[in-house]
């Protein structure tokens, strides 16, 4: 009761920080009539004012009231549209680092222009990051005409560019692209081999437009960039195999668990020795051995993602099957993510359970989660249309506090409690029902489903009833844009998976403005007429009407779907239709849901409309959305372990990239190799009489090629012989390292020494990657033992990276000292004699076989195929 007075009195946070940007906003009203009497080219040299402004207070606060101004009115002149209030308070709270949730409709591509411009008078590019190609391509396109008026340059990221091409659109201004480019390009980035081939440049402000979207729905899944490691496809093809045998036995019931609420799925102790048993009849496990012997756990791996595969993963829901390929279907979007793979083996299950072609185990060669990467950025803000109910979330993980900025006209759309049936069947039928007595109006319907599965029953129905119907969902997303802007006609149903970021609005009549670039400008007008009656048409019958066929598990995705009607003012109703078979209901809240129907005596085909069971179903929603914001925090906390030793290995790549002293950095890791060897050889904790210096010589004329005499040397030091011996060895190894360098000159010693610290470095933090792979799926067992999982991982990786660092410098030195370079003279008079293979399948394939045997899977020089394809087949 306390709280509610106190709000009453004070005001909430969010209209406490609304009133204080009313006063920017009355200032940029009060310069309007400025800005308004300038010449069109007056607008560059207003921007280079500005910039010289800053240079000299380093303060864009007080340059925001002009800048604001100047976009308003280059927006006006360019494009015809400016700026409401609202949207300049979206403006402000984005350039103070904030989250402006705007409803759809509201203008959010137009408001990002605002804090853009501002932070681009410091000189440093704006990122404006969208969560497809298609809206950071029409974004671009459509606000550029504001940039250029004032003077800015704007860059497109996507994935067909060059090297060359990315980096000269990353110089510019203004820069729109997707998040997941902008993350690769921030790895790629950091796995080149000379600073002119990085292309991404400073990291000084984003605006990230579907921020939920971005920051909530995609933290799940870490950007990987990955290699080819093994081929094992045969292998998950038998395990597969297997597992069938097993989901068909007859007492299946009793060999395996589904958790559907975790995603996963166990064997139990009679589904372990079935296992065993399918195993020992196809030979991939001897008569005496278990699932569970050391050299059967990558076996185990196998037969744990197979059972996913099969049990968890739907075709249609998670994933599709186009051109002989898995492709995952983002759960929260329903969009299809080409190029993304499940890790830890359950891609290459999937692959086997649909008999597409399996692709060969990947190894990880870099990967940051999306929170880790824009927290790199000095300062981001983002835009969406529902952001507070994660707003706890977003101020924990990020600092981001969410600003709730009011619309411009009044929201009137008519949002009706959910009807429940008790069956998926029931509940189809009332929706086609409903769909048809609507249709018959001629009210446009827009129906929103949460799989691809739910989409194409819908409409499969729809053509049993002859109703003619547009579908949208990830096996049809190349015309997304097109559908979602004619979905507001009359007559028109539009069925469409997860509404997300769709970007693109629904107006009242359609929009008959879509593609006009490829229309004939005599029709304008004509069509302006027509579309002006549907409009007015549409409004009297109550605007579009959204119809949800399912509650999703995020309260946000059904805020979006609802979100598509009632924008800017216009009418609109929504209604969700459920059952007790919907995934959601049946295991979060079927229970009390079905007590509530018991008690008000509910038949079959009756729906209950009822405040009880909004209340069960939005709390099912919050544990859900609780568990989930578990996993990406769980996720976020291991991957901030990894983080910080990504940032020590960028950090040393980029020493090495920029430095202008190799020899010095050479012998930096050459000092901490010797003092490591001498300490490891001879511990200062042990009397000189007990050292063995030969184990030194041994050491290092096994691992350097280096004759030392340690033992002699170490009777003539007196004062400090650790110090002294210390001294000898390096001094003995750098005259290694400059025999062996010799050769070159000192522009190709220090790119040859240079190359070989990079590689090094990064195939050792591949390796690093792999073991903190496996170090974390097998760490919450750590809690069966009563320890902290957590702080096992910490302490473990921690051990790991510090030996990784050790074995970097090590393999370092080991090869420039055991390195042969030749000059060209002696190469060529050592050239061995080259054997042609006139049988072989290519008259030209030559293979140098004075080498000794060739690994059949290595690759000919000359046809880049395998030897076994090759020569080998001799």
């Amino acid at each position: 009761m306390i709280p509610q007075i106190l709000k009453s009195l004070l005001g909430t946070s969010n209209s406490r920080l609304l009133k204080k940007y009313q006063p920017l906003v009355e200032t940029i009203n009060g310069l309007e009539k400025k800005y308004s009497s300038l010449n069109d080219n007056d607008f560059p040299g207003e921007t280079d004012r500005l910039r010289n402004l800053y240079k000299s207070s380093n303060n864009l606060d007080n340059l925001l009231p002009e800048a604001f101004a100047i976009v308003r009115e280059a927006s006006r002149r360019s494009l015809g549209l400016r700026h409401f209030d609202e949207q300049l308070l979206g403006g402000i709270a984005l350039h103070e680092g904030k989250i402006a949730e705007m409803k759809t409709g509201e203008g959010k591509t137009l408001v990002a222009t605002l804090p853009a411009y501002l932070n681009a008078l410091t000189t440093k590019s704006v990122f404006i990051v969208t969560v497809n190609d298609y809206l950071a391509q029409r974004d671009a396109i459509w606000m550029e005409k504001i940039f250029t008026f004032l003077g800015l340059s704007v860059g497109t990221i996507s994935g067909t560019l060059e090297p060359s091409e990315k980096k000269e659109m990353y110089s510019r201004d203004i820069v729109y692209g997707t998040n997941n480019e902008f993350g690769f390009d921030y790895l790629r980035d950091n796995m080149v081999y000379s600073n002119k081939d990085k292309v991404q440049g400073d990291m000084s402000y984003a605006i990230i437009d579907e921020v939920d979207s971005v920051l909530i729905d995609e933290a799940r899944t870490p950007l990987v960039i990955s290699g080819s490691a093994s081929e094992s496809g045969a292998l998950y093809i038998q395990i597969n195999k297997i597992i069938n045998l097993l989901i068909n036995n007859s007492k299946k019931e009793s060999l395996y668990k589904i958790d559907e609420k975790q995603k996963n799925a166990s064997l139990t102790e009679d589904g372990h020795s079935e296992v065993e048993k399918l195993l020992l009849e196809n030979k991939l496990i001897k008569s005496k051995g278990s699932l569970y012997d050391p050299k059967n756990i990558q076996l185990h791996h196998y037969v744990d993602s197979a059972l996913k595969a099969n049990l968890i993963y739907k075709k249609d829901i998670d994933y599709v099957v186009e051109d002989n390929q898995i492709i995952i279907i983002d759960e929260f979007s329903g969009r299809k993510m080409p190029g993304r793979r499940w890790s830890e083996g359950l891609h290459q299950s999937i692959e086997a359970k649909e008999k597409v072609k399996i692709q060969n185990e990947s190894q990880t060669f870099a990967s940051i989660t999306f929170q880790n990467y824009f927290r790199l950025f000095k300062k981001i803000s983002g835009m969406t249309g529902t952001a507070d109910t994660e707003a706890v979330e977003f101020q924990q993980i990020y600092g981001l506090e969410v600003v709730v900025i009011p619309t411009h006209e009044k929201m009137i759309r008519k949002d009706e409690v959910d009807l429940v049936f008790i069956s998926a069947k029931e509940k189809f039928n009332a929706i086609v029902d409903e769909i048809i007595k609507i249709n018959k109006l001629g009210q446009p319907i827009l129906v929103g489903t949460t799989s691809i599965e739910s989409s194409e029953y819908l409409s499969k129905l729809l053509k049993a009833k002859n109703l003619t119907h547009s579908v949208l969902n990830a096996k049809y997303h190349q015309k997304e844009a097109e559908i979602i802007a004619q979905a507001g006609k009359l007559n028109t149903i539009t069925i469409a998976t997860n509404m997300a970021g769709r970007g693109t609005d629904i107006v009242l009549g359609g929009n008959y403005l879509f593609n006009s670039d490829k229309l004939n400008p005599k029709n304008f007008e004509e069509l302006k007429n027509e579309w002006d009656k549907n409009h007015k048409k549409v409004k009297e019958l109550g605007g579009l009407y959204i119809i949800g066929t399912e509650r999703h598990e995020s309260r946000r995705v059904d805020n979006q779907l609802r979100g598509r009607a009632g924008r800017q003012g216009d009418q609109g109703k929504s209604r969700f239709y459920l059952s007790l078979e919907d995934n959601l209901m049946r295991i979060f809240a079927s229970e009390k849901v079905s007590e509530i129907m018991k008690k008000l005596g509910m038949q079959e085909g009756e729906a209950i409309e009822h405040k009880w069971v909004a209340r069960s179903i939005e709390n099912a929603q919050k544990r859900v959305e609780a568990h989930n914001f578990d996993i990406r925090k769980t996720l976020l906390e291991y991957d901030d372990i990894a983080n910080e030793q990504r940032k020590v290995i960028y950090n040393q790549r980029n020493d090495v990239l920029l430095s202008k002293d190799i020899p010095t950095i050479l012998q930096n890791i050459l000092k901490f190799e010797v003092e490591n060897i001498v300490s490891k050889f001879l511990p200062e904790d042990l009397p000189a009489n007990q050292w063995d210096p030969k184990e030194i010589d041994s050491y290092t004329n096994e691992e350097f090629h280096l004759e030392t005499n340690c033992e002699k040397m170490i009777d003539s030091f007196e004062d400090n012989p650790l110090e002294e011996i210390t001294t000898y060895i390096r001094e003995e190894v750098s005259k290694k390292l400059e025999s062996n360098l010799s050769v070159l000159n000192i522009e190709e010693r220090i790119e040859l020494i240079k190359n070989i610290i990079l590689n090094i470095i990064d195939e050792d933090w591949r390796l690093h990657l792999s073991a903190m792979d496996y170090l974390r799926q097998g760490i919450g067992l750590r809690g069966y033992a009563q320890k902290n999982p957590k702080n096992e991982y910490k302490r473990e990786s921690f051990e790991m990276f510090e030996e990784m660092l050790l074995i970097n410098n090590h393999e370092i030195i080991k090869i420039l000292c055991r390195i042969n370079i030749k000059n060209q003279q002696q190469e060529d008079s050592n050239k061995p004699e080259i054997v042609e293979f006139k049988k072989s399948e290519d008259p030209k394939c030559l293979l140098n076989s004075a080498s000794g045997p060739v690994p059949r899977n290595k690759k000919c020089p000359v046809t880049n195929k395998k030897f076994k394809q090759c020569c080998g087949k001799l």
